[in-house]
C-alpha cells in the first residue's frame, strides 16, 4: 500500500496560489487561515494530502481550492486564446487569478483556436493531459460546422474512407465521421488533433468554414447549463467519460 504524501501548510498553500510562504505565515498569524476548526499557529507544520483537505481548511472563511490533480471543462467563448503568453482575451483569465500561481501549472488540453468555441479541457495532471491527447489513444472529438457552401453529398464517404491528404503535412488523416444537419451545417467527429484541421479538411474540399464549435470530447458532452465563459470541476465519472468510446470492447 503506497504511503500518503504529507507536505508543510505553507508550501501547499503556495503552490495553491494564495501567495508566498512568508505571506501565508502572515495569513496564519491573523487566524485567517483555519484546519479542523481551528486557527492553524504553526504554517512549517506536515499535512496529508488526503482528497478531504479541501473541505478540513478554510482561508479567510472559505473552503481551499482543489488540491493537485484538478481537471476542469470549461466552455470557451469566441475570441479567447489558449494560451499563457499572447497579448488579448486568454482562457486562464475566466479563471481565478490565483489559479495562474499553482503549482504544477494548469494547461489547457490541447488548444482550441481564437475562433473555435466549446468544450475545453484544463488540468495539472499531465499524465492525464498526456493520456488524453496521444495520438494511440485517438480521443474521439466532436464538431458543430457551419459552412459557406451547400454540402455536395459525398462529405461522410470522402473523410469516412481516411488518407486524405491536407497541404503541407506528411500522411493521410485517419477516418473521421461526418453527419450533415443541414445543407450547410454538419457534426464532424475525429480522432486526432492537427494544426486547424476540421478548417483545412473543409477547405481541401473547396468549402469553408464559418464558425466552429466543439461539443464533444470522447463521451463527455459540454453541459448545456455552462455558458461561454463558465467551468466547472470534473468528478471521477465524467473522466471516465473521455475514454469510453475507447475504452469500451
Amino acid at each position: 500500500m503506497s504511503k500518503t504524501p504529507t507536505m508543510r501548510i505553507d508550501r501547499l498553500l503556495a503552490n495553491l496560489g494564495y501567495g508566498s510562504r512568508r505571506e501565508i505565515e502572515h495569513l496564519a498569524d491573523s487566524d485567517r487561515v483555519v484546519l479542523d476548526g481551528r486557527p492553524v499557529t504553526d504554517v512549517s507544520a506536515r499535512i496529508a494530502l488526503t482528497p478531504d483537505v479541501p473541505a478540513r481548511m478554510t482561508l479567510d472563511g472559505e473552503r481551499l481550492d482543489p488540491l493537485p490533480g484538478l481537471i476542469l471543462a470549461l466552455h470557451k467563448p469566441l475570441g479567447v486564446t489558449c494560451s499563457h503568453k499572447e497579448t488579448g482575451a486568454l482562457v486562464f483569465d475566466l479563471l481565478p487569478p490565483r489559479w495562474r500561481h499553482r503549482d504544477p501549472a494548469l494547461s489547457t488540453v490541447g488548444r482550441l483556436d481564437k475562433d473555435t468555441s466549446g468544450l475545453l479541457l484544463l488540468t495539472d495532471d499531465g499524465a492525464l493531459l498526456h493520456r488524453i491527447i496521444a495520438p494511440k489513444a485517438q480521443v474521439a472529438k466532436r464538431y458543430r460546422v457551419a459552412l459557406a457552401r451547400p454540402l455536395k453529398g459525398n462529405e461522410a464517404a470522402l473523410f469516412g474512407a481516411g488518407g486524405l491528404m491536407l497541404e503541407s503535412d506528411d500522411k493521410p488523416l485517419l477516418p473521421a465521421e461526418f453527419e450533415p444537419l443541414s445543407d450547410r451545417a454538419g457534426l464532424l467527429t475525429l480522432h486526432e488533433g492537427r494544426y486547424h484541421q476540421v478548417r483545412r479538411m473543409f477547405a481541401s474540399i473547396g468549402n469553408h468554414v464559418e464558425t466552429l464549435h466543439r461539443d464533444r470530447i470522447g463521451a463527455l458532452s459540454l453541459p448545456d447549463d455552462l455558458g461561454p465563459g463558465q467551468w466547472r470541476i470534473l468528478d471521477d465519472a465524467d473522466i471516465a467519460r473521455l475514454f469510453a468510446a475507447v475504452d469500451s470492447p
